[in-house]
């Protein structure tokens, strides 16, 4: 009877263990964007995706031209931004933002926020990246 319980109760332990170790899934900063790229654009918001594991926020931005380009921009996950106080009701679609970051390593209209300057002049870091450009442990 020892023999039937002990493969049973190490089969629980180890799926115990397994659910309790943590997940990093997730890409490094480096892998998608580029620390020798910084660029900071101001914009109107078009969409906030607050999604895990990493939230977006796209926006127009007023091109040089006269042309409007939308452009995405990676955030932290949706729990560390409401800590923050980043909601989808703290950028609206319609609301100005100025975004500080890195852009993409593909040169796409994609880039990585460090900090979002809100239509209320509060600046929030946003990004959520361990191994990003000024990077603080915990953001």
């Amino acid at each position: 009877m020892n023999r039937k319980i002990r493969p049973a109760s190490t089969l629980a332990m180890l799926g115990i263990l397994c659910a309790a170790a943590p997940v990093h899934a997730h890409h490094a900063f480096s892998a998608e964007f580029d620390a020798e790229k910084p660029v900071e654009l101001k914009g109107t918001v078009t969409k906030l995706e607050l999604v895990n594991p990493h939230s977006w926020l796209y926006l127009d931005v007023k091109q040089q031209d006269g042309s409007v380009a939308n452009w995405g921009f990676e955030f932290g996950a949706p729990f560390n931004l409401k800590q923050k106080g980043i909601t989808k009701a703290s950028l609206p679609v319609g609301s100005d933002v100025n975004i500080q970051g890195y852009r993409a390593k593909n040169g796409k209209n994609f880039g990585y926020a460090v900090t979002t300057t809100l239509g209320d002049g509060r600046s929030v870091k946003t990004g959520g990246a361990q191994d990003a450009p000024g990077a603080t442990p915990g953001q």
